[in-house]
């Protein structure tokens, strides 16, 4: 049982934070991560907020950490007190002429590589008192829980509850293969012909298997290809392609070079429809820092 009466001490609030990130990633490695402490050190203030309420918050094994009933009573109650007092001192940041703060954003790489690495270089020499933390993830991550301020998606993933901020125009995905494999195999004219062909399937950080989706006059398509071949890096398909090995279905900027010079051709073209592009999405439920404004300022070229 936690004693009934605790007065803060000053290394309480780090500890606290601690606690959360840990709660938050079951994980001490990646509380310390988002931290910027070490493993040890997040170990160290977890066993001084222990010792100081005087009950175990977590339960650890050499694979696991989980919170106990107690540890889930504390991260209930505080997380509300921890969001009002980051709320307030974004509050202050933001009275501030200068944006300034870490900005944590959470990516696929083909959109850090699309979206925010074009503006790197000139946001932050015109911004010199933001660090941005950005960090390259495949899995749709809930940003909220895992603590990041933006993340970046199709506008079609981003969850309803968020604020969703385009970033880029329409996007279009593409089936293409080299003009040998279409000269040994034929080329699909609907989508089921893809059944017969070797596919270059494309698995997410999830471990599941992109299903291609067409449509064409309101009819969709939904098809779980076979090939010889699944890769989860969308560069690593086309140039796979470009090799004849199949039937690859990207994002078609992705193949724009290839398909210009010849080395690629499209199929399914009239089954290809445009969809709404990435955004930048945050959560309309906390305050929007100065640093953060600024980004979204600067990607829709409002800076």
């Amino acid at each position: 049982m936690m004693k009934a009466i605790h007065q803060l001490k000053g290394n309480d609030l780090s500890g606290f934070a601690a606690f959360l990130a840990v709660a938050t990633h079951r994980s001490f490695r990646s509380a310390a991560i988002q931290l910027n402490m070490t493993p040890s050190a997040i170990s160290h203030s977890i066993k001084v907020l222990e010792e100081r309420l005087s009950v175990r918050l977590f339960n650890r094994t050499t694979r696991s950490v989980s919170l106990t009933e107690a540890g889930e009573r504390l991260a209930t109650k505080l997380r509300p007190a921890m969001d009002s007092l980051e709320e307030a001192i974004r509050e202050l940041d933001g009275s501030s002429q200068d944006p300034r703060g870490m900005v944590r954003i959470n990516a696929s790489e083909g959109a850090i590589r699309l979206v925010l690495k074009p503006v790197l270089a000139s946001f932050l020499r015109q911004f010199p008192l933001v660090h941005l933390d950005i960090v390259s993830d495949g899995r749709l991550s809930d940003i909220v829980a895992d603590g990041f301020d933006a993340g970046i998606r199709l506008a079609e993933s981003v969850p309803k509850d968020m604020v969703a901020v385009p970033v880029m125009g329409q996007v279009r995905f593409a089936a293409i293969a080299s003009p040998d494999y279409f000269k040994q195999r034929g080329q699909p004219v609907e989508p089921q012909d893809l059944n017969d062909h070797n596919c270059i399937r494309f698995r997410f950080e999830s471990g599941a298997i992109y299903r291609w989706e067409f449509e064409r006059h309101g009819v969709v398509e939904r098809i779980n290809v076979t090939g010889s071949l699944t890769l989860s890096d969308q560069p690593l398909m086309v140039e796979a392609a470009i090799d004849g090995i199949g039937i690859a279905f990207v994002p078609d900027h992705l193949a724009a070079e290839a398909l210009n010079d010849g080395r690629l051709e499209r199929c399914l073209e009239d089954w290809c429809p445009e969809y709404p592009g990435l955004c930048l999405y945050y959560s309309g439920h906390r305050h929007v820092s100065s640093a953060l404004r600024a980004l979204i300022n600067t990607l829709t070229g409002k800076i």
